[in-house]
């Protein structure tokens, strides 16, 4: 399908989503827009951080999910909705319907981070836990609301769920009027669509662009073909747009209205992560952090001024943990060695003299002295270190080997 930013046949137009926003008035939070003075020097032109992550529920899809549920007919409400998610959806379907008095049952997979289940139980969903994808507990919600006649709430192919994330764009014009070029995460499409129904309609000078994790990138073969198609088993950190296939509702308005479709690597995705972190004192996780990844990747090729669309801040602990550390190697703050010595009483200690003469941090130490590979007399040592940067890292590997140690990886 091919849509102009003037046609009323599309399935989302501006009026939907201005009256979206009006429902959305005093649910949504208007949030902040906030500037990056490091991303501006960066890029060369101002840079603004749209700080969905700090929406309520901790993501854009409150907005979405409150205006689908609520454009629902009373006997629809009374049956209930079904909705499938790791997280986000989950979450803001939980709170949109315990505003409506809608009962909500989710699916989440197995290995769905705990605080997200947790959270989604909070806000008042019956959770259930299915699957280890999410293809399979998808598959379930939409059993289940064939089964009791619930209705099913889909995360980004819908009308409704675009006009409210549409909002986003609303917004950004309005506490961003000289905006050039916004860019925002593509997982199914919703947002990013809603976006450029908004934007384009008042603006349609202003560029769009997409960002996807290269390991869940479908757009890209999507738009090629000029249908949706699947990728099988997409895998990435960024789980918020870890989608195999767009939807086919989004899929229209974003190949006729966004510019460009980027993808980012999951370098890239730790090092946006830990920039937003340490810079903009701002929890994303990594699918939000996707814009930012996109304008580290290629700083120079964005016109400004830039609003980048933090979209989530849902990141388990665990995660983030495993986030940063990766981040920090990328940048070449972490460095992990391994290397053999002579087992004898005060080597040990040897090293880490060695290490600290270089001022490098050590974080932690596994010592093995039993092993089929090593020598009677030798031992192997694996030094997880905080590191300066790539300069230090090469010091640190410098005076390993003039201190006559072997570095093995």
């Amino acid at each position: 399908m091919s849509y102009s930013t003037a046609d009323s046949s599309r399935p989302v137009t501006l009026d939907d989503v201005r009256g979206a926003q009006k429902m959305l008035s005093g649910v949504a939070r208007v949030t902040a827009m906030e500037g990056s003075r490091h991303l501006s020097q960066m890029v060369g032109a101002p840079v603004h951080l749209k700080c969905e992550n700090l929406q309520r529920t901790g993501s854009f899809k409150l907005r979405g999910a409150y205006v689908r549920i609520s454009g629902l007919l009373p006997e629809e409400r009374a049956a209930g909705v079904v909705a499938a998610s790791a997280g986000n959806h989950a979450q803001g379907v939980a709170l949109a319907s315990a505003l409506l008095g809608v009962r909500s049952t989710v699916f989440m997979p197995k290995g769905a981070p705990l605080p997200k289940v947790s959270a989604t139980r909070d806000y008042g969903a019956e959770v259930r836990l299915h699957g280890q994808v999410v293809d399979e507990t998808l598959a379930a919600a939409q059993e289940y609301a064939a089964e009791t006649g619930a209705v099913f709430i889909h995360p980004f192919d819908h009308p409704d769920i675009i006009a409210g994330q549409g909002t986003v764009g609303l917004e950004i014009l309005e506490q961003c009027p000289e905006a050039r070029t916004v860019v925002v995460g593509i997982g199914g499409g919703g947002l990013a669509a809603g976006i450029a129904v908004s934007v384009k309609a008042l603006r349609p000078d202003l560029r769009i662009v997409g960002v996807q994790a290269e390991g869940a990138a479908a757009y890209p073969p999507s738009l090629a073909a000029g249908r949706p198609v699947t990728v099988e088993n997409p895998a990435t950190m960024a789980d918020g747009i870890k989608v195999g296939r767009p939807g086919e509702v989004p899929f229209g308005i974003v190949g006729e209205l966004v510019d460009e479709v980027r993808t980012v690597s999951e370098d890239e995705l730790s090092a946006a992560l830990l920039l937003c972190l340490e810079r903009a004192k701002l929890v994303v996780e990594p699918a939000g952090a996707s814009p930012v990844a996109a304008l580290l990747s290629r700083p120079d090729s964005f016109e400004g001024p830039v609003v980048a669309v933090l979209s989530g801040g849902n990141v388990d602990p665990v995660l983030m943990q495993r986030v940063l550390r990766h981040g920090m190697a990328a940048q070449g703050r972490y460095l992990a060695v391994r290397l053999r010595l002579t087992d004898r009483p005060g080597a040990l200690a040897t090293l880490l003299g060695v290490l600290s003469v270089v001022d490098a941090n050590v974080l932690d130490v596994s010592h093995v002295r039993t092993d089929p590979r090593l020598g009677l007399t030798e031992a192997e040592v694996e030094l997880h270190l905080e590191t300066k940067g790539p300069a230090h890292c090469a010091e640190v590997g410098q005076a390993l080997r003039e201190a006559g140690y072997t570095v093995m990886g």
